[in-house]
C-alpha cells in the first residue's frame, strides 16, 4: 500500500488559531509527527488537546495556518483533492444523508468514488455482511444508533481501499459488541497494509490496539514514538496522566462526606 520506507503521514510545525471573542485561541502550536505505514497510531490527549483540528489539518478538510502536511509523500495543502483517493475519514462530528439507507448510502459514496458499479456491488454486500447490517442494509440511516451510524461510516470510509484510515474518537457512545465488530474489521485492514490514525482519551483502547502514540495537550505534542518507549514498563494511564498534569486535588470537595442537607 506505499513505498516502503516513506511515512504514510508527515506533519512539520503545523500551528493553527482562531479567533474568539476577547483573543485568539492556539489550537495547534509548531506540531510535528511521523506516522509509519502498516501501524495502529494512537494520537491521544484530553478534551480541547486539539487532536479533532490536528486530523482535520492531516486530511484535508481544514487548513492550517503554518507548517507542512504530507499524506504518502504528497502535499496535502494547497491541494487537499490530491490525496482524497488516498484516505478515508470518520470524523466525530459524523453527518450521514440520513434519508437514505445503510445500503444506499454505501453505494452513492462509492459512486462519487467512481468504482465500477459491479466491483461496487461486491464490495458494498461484503461490508454489510462483514459489519451485520444483513437485516438492517434497507433501513434509513436516521434510524440507526450509534453504533451503526459508526459501523455504516466506517463501511463508507473504506469502500474505496484507502491507504490510510483517519478515525476521530471511533469508539465513544457505542457498545462493546459493535466495538468489537470495528476493531475487528480494523485489524484485518491493517494486516493488509492499511494505516490506521485514531483519536482516542481512553488509554485502555488505545494500549488494545496501538503500536505507536503522540500524546497531545493545548495544541503541543508532549510524548511520541512507540507505546512501549512512551509508558516506560508503566500503566499508559498513569503516563498519560502526569503528561498532561496529573490529577487535581478534590480536598476542596470534603463536603461530599457529610450528611445530606433534608430541605
Amino acid at each position: 500500500m506505499g513505498i516502503l520506507g516513506e511515512p504514510a503521514v508527515h506533519c512539520t510545525n503545523v500551528g493553527k488559531s482562531f479567533s474568539g471573542k476577547s483573543s485568539t485561541i492556539e489550537a495547534l502550536g509548531s506540531v510535528s509527527i511521523s506516522i509509519p505505514q502498516g501501524v495502529f497510531f494512537g494520537l491521544v490527549g484530553p478534551n480541547g488537546a486539539g487532536k479533532t483540528t490536528l486530523l482535520r489539518a492531516l486530511t484535508g478538510l481544514q487548513a492550517p495556518d503554518r507548517g507542512e502536511v504530507s499524506i504518502a509523500s504528497t502535499p496535502v495543502w494547497p491541494r487537499p483533492d490530491a490525496i482524497r483517493h488516498l484516505i478515508g475519514v470518520l470524523p466525530d462530528d459524523l453527518h450521514l444523508l440520513e434519508r437514505l439507507s445503510g445500503r444506499e448510502l454505501i453505494a452513492y459514496i462509492g459512486l462519487l468514488r467512481r468504482i465500477p458499479p459491479a466491483e461496487l456491488q461486491i464490495r458494498t454486500d461484503e461490508l454489510l455482511q462483514v459489519l451485520g447490517f444483513t437485516a438492517s442494509a434497507d433501513e434509513l440511516v436516521a434510524d440507526y444508533s450509534t453504533g451503526m451510524r459508526k459501523k455504516i461510516g466506517l463501511a463508507a470510509a473504506l469502500i474505496h481501499t484507502p491507504r490510510i484510515l483517519f478515525l476521530d474518537e471511533p469508539f465513544e457512545s457505542v457498545d462493546p459488541v459493535s466495538v468489537r465488530v470495528l476493531v475487528d474489521v480494523l485489524r484485518a485492514y491493517q494486516r493488509a497494509g492499511g494505516t490506521v490514525v485514531l483519536s482516542s482519551h481512553v488509554m485502555d483502547t488505545v494500549e488494545e490496539l496501538c503500536s505507536h502514540i503522540a500524546v497531545l495537550d493545548r495544541g503541543q505534542v508532549l510524548l511520541s514514538g512507540t507505546v512501549d518507549d512512551v509508558r516506560q514498563g508503566n500503566r499508559l494511564e498513569d503516563v498519560f496522566i502526569a503528561a498532561v498534569g496529573g490529577i487535581r486535588d478534590s480536598a476542596s470537595l470534603a463536603w461530599l462526606d457529610r450528611e445530606p442537607i433534608v430541605a
